[in-house]
């Protein structure tokens, strides 16, 4: 990055930063704070909701995801839009109904308190946890970059947050989110055209896209029924559904965001545009995967993406194997690029023949090339212990930093900045939100001034930024991030789904009876987690269905004790 790049980067961070101060200052009253005056349209809400989940993780890791696997993870979205209708139908009306400022307050009174503070406890654990993973994305990138630690830079993206959010609360994030998802889809959008426009003369768009089709790249849709394949229609359909009913109808970070609607109607019609963007939005995040991998089979890729690492190994006793791996992989790559032209040629003359012949010559010199580049992830591993060598989530920044020219660099570099700010906003904002009002404010400290919750919602806000900077700092993650923040939801939110649809359709169970269900059901999950090979999206559907299944049985046994507040 030269001067240029530094330029468009701070420049877009600050101006977004002092945005959400400037126009959030003098913010003192719960409902303003933490709803955001309940002012905001359809359309507000819906880049809200959109800007919340596609945090920087999205931007970094999904191209690199297509990369390496194609396009089947956009799957994982098909059970979206079904969602939106059902929360829309069924759930917002309740939560305007009882006035409430997050979504475990309703549980309270259809259950009990303590039902209301294990659905509380259990978001708080995913979503600090998500919160570390957020900020670890840009801050890997910062630390790229700058050949800086990752701790520095971790408390250095997370206290730009930390200023506008707790400055303005819930309508800071929401403001500031449209500026960034204009820098971010516009930035995005751009580097795909660059993406395409560094391919060689002779290759057309068409041509680009019959060869990732060629190479297995656009595979879309898998109809195959298999309970430990992540991404197929079936997951997407099934399990997806479940994830994201639980995800936007239960999860305060994306509740927040519409509690803050107008009415009913604006909050309704946010969520159901989020459902009807949400999926081209990734299959475009996904396509400029493509257009990525399509250009390095033209343009010789890095042995290993993540430079930084890779300059460290090469300071070693293993330097003289890394270099000689890289010099076996440079000759191979010209090999494999001999294959790629004939790839291409065959594709003029459209000659079917010719084009397996080539497909499949080209497949056999990229599982070459991999075996060299797991050998270089091997070396490296041994020659720095516990290193990161999944370099996956480093390929798509490694392409913008070689690649694309300056200025363009910084733009791009904005879009992973405004992405985390974006979604760990939010993320801050319901984590203070639920531990002040589901924790502090009901269990804790009751009677006592809103500038009193106000503030300690600030306070929160803090704590919970210092607990994600922790995380992010210690982490080490084995699968790319984008993988990894979806199961770290899937832990959770199985039981937390299953608590709710108890709530809202299960009238004949009781607090007692839910409350030691979704124990169990938690329990069931982190075992599936640690001891089986069970798809990790079904995690989101066996958690919802032992608390619902169990709470019926249990509750044979456990009949409801009234209370004043049960009921009701």
């Amino acid at each position: 990055m030269n001067y240029l790049d530094w330029i468009v980067l701070s420049g877009t961070v600050i101006f977004i930063v002092l945005y959400g101060i400037w126009k959030t200052r003098g913010r003192k009253s719960m409902e303003g704070y933490l709803k955001g005056d309940s002012t905001m349209k359809w359309w507000m809400i819906g880049v809200s909701i959109m800007a919340t989940q596609a945090s920087a993780v999205t931007f970094l890791s999904t191209p690199g995801q297509a990369i390496e696997d194609g396009m089947r993870f956009l799957q994982f979205y098909f059970g979206l839009p079904l969602a939106m209708v059902i929360i829309s139908v069924t759930i917002v009306p309740i939560y305007y109904r009882l006035k409430v400022f997050t979504a475990y307050e309703y549980l309270e009174t259809r259950f009990d308190l303590k039902t209301r503070s294990l659905a509380a406890i259990l978001f708080l654990l995913l979503r600090g946890l998500s919160a570390g993973i957020t900020l670890f994305a840009p801050s890997l990138i910062l630390s790229t970059i700058l050949g800086w630690p990752v701790p520095i830079t971790t408390m250095l993206i997370g206290t730009l947050v930390v200023v506008y959010v707790v400055t303005g609360g819930s309508k800071a994030v929401s403001l500031t989110q449209r500026q960034q998802m204009t820098v971010i889809m516009s930035g995005m959008i751009l580097a795909g055209i660059l993406a395409y426009s560094l391919l060689p003369q002779n290759v057309s768009f068409g041509d680009s896209v019959k060869i990732a089709g060629e190479m297995g790249k656009l595979n879309l849709v898998d109809l195959k029924f298999n309970l430990t394949d992540r991404y197929n229609i079936w997951s997407g359909l099934i399990a997806g559904t479940f994830l994201f009913l639980s995800y936007f109808g239960t999860d305060q970070s994306q509740v927040a965001r519409y509690l803050g609607g107008s009415s009913v109607t604006e909050s309704r019609l946010g969520l159901l545009f989020n459902g009807l963007l949400k999926i081209p939005m990734q299959f475009i995040i996904l396509f400029i995967g493509i257009m990525v991998y399509v250009f390095y089979l033209f343009v010789q890729p890095p042995v290993f993406h993540n430079q930084v690492l890779k300059d460290r190994a090469l300071k070693t006793e293993q330097a003289s194997s890394l270099k000689a791996l890289e010099e076996e992989y440079n000759t191979l790559y010209a090999q494999k690029r001999k294959a790629v032209d004939g790839l291409v040629a065959a594709i003029h003359a459209g000659d079917n023949k010719a084009i397996v012949t080539s497909r499949d010559e080209v497949k056999t010199w990229q599982q070459k090339e991999v075996t060299i580049r797991d050998s270089v992830k091997a070396t490296i591993a041994n020659a720095i212990p516990r290193a990161k060598t999944q370099d996956r989530d480093y390929i798509f920044l490694n392409f913008v930093l070689s690649n694309l020219p300056h200025g363009i660099i910084g733009l791009l570099m904005a879009v992973m900045f405004s992405a985390a700010m974006s979604s760990m906003a939010g993320e801050l904002n319901a984590l203070a939100s639920t531990t002040c009002v589901d924790i502090y404010k009901r269990s804790v400290r009751q009677d006592k001034s809103p500038e009193h919750y106000v503030k300690a919602s600030r306070w929160f806000t803090v704590g919970w930024a210092l607990s994600a900077m922790v995380f992010a700092m210690l982490a080490s993650f084995a699968e790319n991030l984008i993988q990894f923040v979806n199961i770290v939801g899937s832990l959770f939110y199985g039981t937390i789904l299953g608590i709710f649809l108890a709530a809202f359709y299960v009238k004949r169970v009781h607090g007692h009876a839910v409350f030691w269900s979704a124990i169990v059901a938690e329990g069931i999950v982190l075992y599936c987690y640690a001891q089986t090979d069970i798809n990790f999206l079904l995690y989101n559907f066996i958690g919802c269905g032992v608390v619902i299944g169990l709470s019926l049985v249990l509750q044979l046994f456990m009949p409801p004790k009234p209370t004043a507040r049960e009921g009701q």
